[in-house]
């Protein structure tokens, strides 16, 4: 099966992921640019896609759950078309949704190794925090990463979309957000540019 092309993005919103996925089931969380909005309460920007995270036990569980789409696992430039009977492969971290009768690209789903206790950060594991410290929920239930961990994912590449979300959120970070995102700079990502604006004063 061939993939949509890689920018046909028609990303549903999180309001309408949530729609779908019901509130039966309720460990995914959003990630990326939108769990920010979540926590602003507005959206501050455009999205092109729409990223959310599940724990990697619970892959096919969604994959099942949002059977109208199919899944393009998304590793090294390479899209490849994984179907529902196979199970997720373990060097995998990201899977794209599509609906192949409309050609587009409707969510990136990213996987979680951590337990159903703990988050745990995939590209250093020994950076974690408890599942409940990191993921918060929007009144209406929408679940969503925090937002000094999401900025640290955005740290990584810190483009003018990531330094845009950074300078929102920052004015509303709270102190303790703070202090966690420069310590985690300054072992992650020593110089960084963001690490000065974090200082306290």
């Amino acid at each position: 099966m061939q993939p949509p092309p890689d920018d046909a993005w028609e990303a549903w919103s999180p309001d309408e992921l949530f729609a779908r996925l019901g509130v039966s089931n309720t460990d995914w969380y959003i990630v990326g640019g939108w769990a920010l909005d979540l926590w602003h309460g507005e959206p501050t920007r455009a999205h092109e896609d729409l990223e959310f995270s599940v724990l990697a036990c619970q892959a096919q569980r969604y994959r099942g759950a949002l059977s109208d789409l199919e899944f393009f696992t998304a590793k090294d430039g390479k899209l490849d078309h994984l179907p529902l009977v196979e199970p997720l492969p373990t060097d995998v971290w990201q899977q794209w949704g599509a609906d192949i009768g409309a050609g587009r690209w409707r969510v990136d789903m990213m996987v979680d190794r951590g337990s159903p206790d703990m988050w745990v950060y995939k590209r250093d594991p020994s950076f974690t925090l408890p599942r409940t410290k990191a993921i918060r929920a929007t009144a209406g239930g929408i679940r969503y990463l925090a937002p000094h961990i999401v900025l640290l994912f955005k740290a990584k590449h810190a483009r003018d979309k990531d330094h845009g979300d950074f300078r929102n959120a920052l004015p509303r970070l709270e102190s303790s957000d703070k202090s966690t995102l420069r310590r985690w700079l300054e072992v992650l990502h020593p110089g960084h540019v963001w690490i000065e604006e974090l200082q306290p004063g």
